[in-house]
């Protein structure tokens, strides 16, 4: 009887001790106001982070555009009032604008930003404006100089190898345009260059959602040196997220039972994969 009473109160108290600990583990007011804390200041990062992933391509010059958002309203702390979600806030800020500081990053992303037709020198201090177009037209210049380089070296290749071919002689009929040509002088390297940054500068900025790689497309005839220059700098993805899907499409290409497809074959099958629209 004593050994029945004992375990039924042993019994007890374990689920007393069971209880006790089940009321611990039950969040307090001051949990539910971290929680709250971490979820105001993250959740309209996180929404701004679901829709920069859901791009199909965003441009390294899309950061500096970024980061002023992120700064002047995503995560900008009310200065009425404090406490964790402040505090969440001004750490990511912080930590963000730390990241990017580096001259040399700084430099390629002003470069990337002024170089999109959406952007230009929206931001950009008024007296950094001279300092990127005078790199502007160097970058510009030495660009065009190397492929003019590339071009010659080529054309005198394939001249050397058909010098060896008979070349029956015609000779050239002239058109009544050609006599204007022979007129008309082009302006200088350096002077055009300037031009065509005048011209650019003066069009009306491109939609938000526009393709700037599709846009510099379409004004190549307009502006062909710069147009180079643009190319080679919004080329640089902002995110990993293209490549990941490209890792992806490979993962579905590469499959057991496609395991022995050669290396080239399965390039050309992710590139067409990723650039050709069916």
């Amino acid at each position: 009887m004593m050994e029945r009473v004992l375990e039924q109160e042993k019994a007890i108290t374990q689920v007393l001790a069971a209880d006790q600990k089940s009321r611990h583990l039950l969040p307090t007011w001051q949990d539910i106001d971290v929680l709250e804390a971490i979820t105001k200041a993250l959740k309209p990062l996180q929404d701004f982070t679901d829709a920069l992933s859901g791009e199909e391509y965003v441009s390294v010059s899309y950061v500096k555009p970024v980061l002023h958002l992120l700064n002047t309203n995503i995560l900008k702390p009310e200065e009425d009032k404090a406490g964790l979600c402040e505090d969440i806030k001004k750490r990511v800020l912080d930590y963000l604008n730390e990241k990017y500081k580096d001259p040399a990053t700084d430099e390629l992303l002003t470069m990337a930003t002024f170089l999109d037709p959406r952007f230009k020198t929206t931001y950009m201090s008024p007296e950094k404006l001279e300092e990127v177009r005078s790199r502007v037209a160097t970058e510009t210049k030495a660009l065009e100089e190397k492929t003019a380089t590339g071009a010659s070296s080529t054309e005198d290749q394939s001249e050397r190898e058909t010098s060896t071919a008979p070349v029956q002689l015609k000779k050239p009929k002239h058109s009544l345009g050609s006599f204007f040509k022979k007129c008309s002088s082009a302006p200088p390297k350096q002077q055009g260059i300037d031009m065509e940054l005048d011209g650019y500068l003066l069009m009306v900025t491109a939609d938000s959602d526009s393709d700037p790689l599709e846009w510099w497309r379409l004004q190549c005839s307009h502006f062909p040196r710069i147009s180079r220059l643009a190319k080679k700098y919004l080329c640089i993805p902002a995110t990993s997220s293209p490549s990941e899907r490209a890792f992806s499409t490979g993962g579905n290409i590469v499959t057991s039972s496609r395991a022995s497809l050669k290396p080239e074959n399965v390039d050309r099958l992710v590139f067409l994969a990723k650039n050709l629209n069916v």
